[in-house]
């Protein structure tokens, strides 16, 4: 089955989804699966449509020609692409492989459908590990004399390898503003949800001897602002009174991992659209 996948958003008016449809329908698509939302607080419109386009004459590019007219009469952002076409990725790391080995299972079996076109750390931890799946290993060094260096030599791969997406499992570097102007809304990160309460070093540790009762972690967009980007997916756990620092670390990575897992999933479907510092997201 051909399938499509449109992402739209724009200012909210009567009629909105019937001009949608009718336009799938006019043009001999079957509406596989759509979801939309109006947001009252903003007024703005949101949706994604799953299409099956078998029945269409046009390819994607002559469908997003034809599409145009009325986007543009919307005022929207919009996208439409090939559910088969697999984003380019490059996944960033550092020494905490968690994510990185989570990630690569569920590539492995397919329920993260994308091309890691690329695995960049400034360690060389997890070559092995990386190799081992017949990927590509850049180690790029980003110590105190050569930081700058590497950053650059860092985007300069990502441009390299035509990077669609980019992924930091848990890649304990800040990302340049241009590098996230130049991915905006494409580049996807982790970290645990005490910030900003428990920044720096050890935080597990700071939150036990807090006494918290729930951890976490989120899943966001990175911008020019760090941490601070939209928001795509929270997992979060309660703490008991016997669970001890390395009990916490060990809740804490898994809730890790399933935020991610979950964020990546949601924009390789197209299911995320981001407005100002907030995203919609249209789960599976």
């Amino acid at each position: 089955m051909a399938v499509s996948l449109l992402k739209l958003a724009c200012p909210d008016r009567v009629g909105l989804l019937a001009r949608l449809t009718s336009f799938v329908a006019f043009h001999g698509g079957n509406l596989l699966e759509v979801h939309q939302f109006t947001d009252p607080i903003t007024g703005w419109f949101f949706t994604r449509m799953a299409i099956d386009t078998a029945t269409i004459a046009l390819d994607s590019a002559g469908l997003r020609k034809a599409f145009t007219p009325l986007a543009t009469e919307l005022e929207a952002g919009w996208s439409i692409r090939e559910e088969k076409t697999l984003l380019r990725t490059a996944i960033l790391v550092s020494k905490l492989g968690h994510c990185l080995a989570d990630l690569l299972w569920r590539w492995r079996v397919g329920e993260l459908p994308m091309e890691i076109a690329a695995v960049i750390s400034n360690h060389e931890t997890f070559r092995e590990m990386v190799e081992r799946e017949g990927l590509r290993f850049e180690h790029v060094p980003v110590g105190p004399q050569e930081k700058a260096a590497g950053l650059q030599r860092t985007a300069d791969l990502l441009r390299e390898h035509s990077i669609d997406l980019v992924v930091l499992a848990r890649y304990m570097q800040i990302i340049p503003p241009e590098v996230c102007e130049a991915w905006q809304g494409r580049i996807i990160n982790i970290h645990h949800s005490f910030l900003p309460s428990f920044v720096g070093a050890n935080p597990y540790r700071r939150a036990y001897d807090r006494g918290v009762k729930l951890i976490g972690a989120t899943c966001h967009y990175v911008t020019g602002v760090l941490d601070e980007g939209p928001i795509i997916d929270q997992e979060v756990v309660r703490v008991e009174h016997f669970h001890s620092p390395d009990d916490l670390l060990r809740l804490g990575r898994d809730c890790e991992r399933m935020a991610l897992a979950r964020g990546v999933r949601y924009h390789l479907h197209d299911r995320v659209l981001i407005h100002g510092n907030k995203t919609v997201v249209f789960r599976d």
